[in-house]
C-alpha cells in the first residue's frame, strides 16, 4: 500500500511537470505572437515608414526632459540654500535672474511645437502616401483603406501625447516650486498656460490632425506644409486671443473711497483684468473719469460730484488655471475628434 502510494505520488509529479511546461511553452508562445502582432503588418508598415519622424520627437523629447530635471535640480538647490519660500525672490536680487531667465525661452520653444509638428508631421502623413501613388497600393492589398488610416491616425496620435505629455509634466514640475512667482511666469501668458497641463497635448494634438486633414485634400505634399504652417499659426493667435474667456471672472468691490492705500487687494497670483470707479448707486466710472482735474482738490469735488465710493475690480484667480486647461483642452480634443470623423468619411472614397 505504501508503495502504490508513492508510485501514484510520483506520477501524479511527473505529469503535473509535463502540464506546468506545456503551460509554459504555451504562455511564451502566446506573448510572442502577441509582440509579433503588435510589430506586424499595418503597424510595422507605418511605424517602419515614419520611423525618423518618430523616432526624432521621442529623442528629442527624452533630451528636453532630461534638461528640465537638470536645471530643476539646479533651481531647488540655489533656493534650499536661500532659505526659500521663508525668504521671498525679491530678497535674494538678481542672484535669481539667471533661474528665470531659463523659463522663458523654454516655454516659448514649446509653444512652437503645435506648429513643427503639425508641419512636419501631420501635412506629410497622408499627402506624401496621395502624392507619390502609395495609396493605391494600399488599397490593392487585404488591408482596408480605413485600418491603414486609423494606424496613421493612431500611431502619430501615440508619439504626440507620450511626448507632450512628458513635456508637459516636466515643465509644470520645473515651475511648480515658483508658480506663484509673477516675476518667474505670468500664469495666463501663452508661455506658461500653453506649456503645462493637458494643453499642450490638446493643441498639438489638433494641430496634427489639422495637418493631416490639409494633406489628406490638397494631396501635395509641399503645399499641404506650407497651408499647414498658416492654419497652425493662426490656430495659435485665436487661442491666445479667447484664453482668458475660459475663466469666471469674479469682480471685487469696495466702499472705503478711493484716496490713498484704498486700492483693493487680490488673492496672491491673482491676474487682474480691469477696474472701474464704483458710485453709490453700483453704477461704474472708468478710472480715468477725473482724471482731468488740474488740482487734487478738483478731482475730489469731480469724485464726490460723481457719488464715487469705492472701486470694482475684474480678476482672474490662480485657482482657476486648472480648471480652464481641462475646460480649453475639452474643446480642442472635441474639435480634433471632428478632424479625425472628417477623415474618416471624406476618406473612405478619396484616399486613393
Amino acid at each position: 500500500m505504501s508503495i502504490s502510494t508513492s508510485g501514484s505520488t510520483s506520477h501524479g509529479s511527473k505529469t503535473d511537470g509535463k502540464n506546468g511546461t506545456m503551460n509554459a511553452t504555451t504562455d511564451a508562445t502566446t506573448t510572442e505572437a502577441t509582440r509579433r502582432s503588435l510589430l506586424s503588418g499595418m503597424n510595422w508598415l507605418v511605424w517602419r515608414q515614419h520611423r525618423a519622424a518618430f523616432w526624432t520627437i521621442l529623442a528629442a523629447t527624452a533630451l528636453s526632459v532630461a534638461w528640465i530635471v537638470y536645471r530643476r535640480g539646479q533651481m531647488m538647490d540655489f533656493l534650499d540654500s536661500h532659505g526659500y519660500p521663508a525668504k521671498g525672490l525679491a530678497e535674494m536680487g538678481n542672484e535669481f535672474a539667471p533661474f528665470v531667465n531659463a523659463f522663458s525661452p523654454v516655454s516659448l520653444a514649446f509653444v512652437t511645437i503645435p506648429i513643427l509638428l503639425g508641419v512636419f508631421l501631420g501635412a506629410p502623413l497622408l499627402a506624401g502616401d496621395l502624392e507619390n501613388g502609395t495609396s493605391k497600393l494600399i488599397a490593392a492589398q487585404s488591408m482596408s483603406r480605413t485600418r491603414w488610416l486609423a494606424t496613421k491616425l493612431g500611431l502619430a496620435a501615440l508619439v504626440v501625447v507620450v511626448s507632450m505629455t512628458a513635456l508637459s509634466a516636466a515643465f509644470g514640475w520645473w515651475w511648480n516650486p515658483v508658480k506663484s512667482e509673477v516675476t518667474v511666469l505670468d500664469w495666463t501668458s501663452t508661455e506658461a498656460f500653453n506649456t503645462t497641463g493637458p494643453v499642450p497635448v490638446a493643441l498639438t494634438l489638433f494641430s496634427v490632425f489639422g495637418g493631416v486633414a490639409i494633406g489628406a485634400v490638397l494631396r501635395r505634399t509641399l503645399m499641404a506644409m506650407v497651408v499647414t504652417f498658416g492654419f497652425t499659426v493662426v490656430v495659435q493667435v485665436v487661442w491666445s486671443y479667447f484664453l482668458l474667456s475660459l475663466g469666471n471672472v469674479i469682480t471685487l468691490t469696495t466702499n472705503k473711497g478711493v484716496g490713498e492705500n484704498s486700492t483693493p487687494s487680490l488673492p496672491e497670483g491673482a491676474y487682474q483684468i480691469d477696474e472701474w470707479y464704483r458710485t453709490g448707486s453700483g453704477d461704474l466710472l472708468g478710472w480715468s473719469t477725473c482724471a482731468g482735474g488740474d488740482t487734487d482738490a478738483a478731482r475730489e469735488v469731480c469724485l464726490k460730484k460723481a457719488d464715487v465710493v469705492g472701486w470694482a475690480v475684474d480678476y482672474l484667480p490662480m485657482s482657476q488655471m486648472n480648471g480652464m486647461q481641462w475646460f480649453g483642452a475639452s474643446i480642442l480634443f472635441a474639435l480634433t475628434a471632428g478632424v479625425a470623423v472628417f477623415l474618416f468619411v471624406w476618406g473612405r472614397k478619396r484616399l486613393v
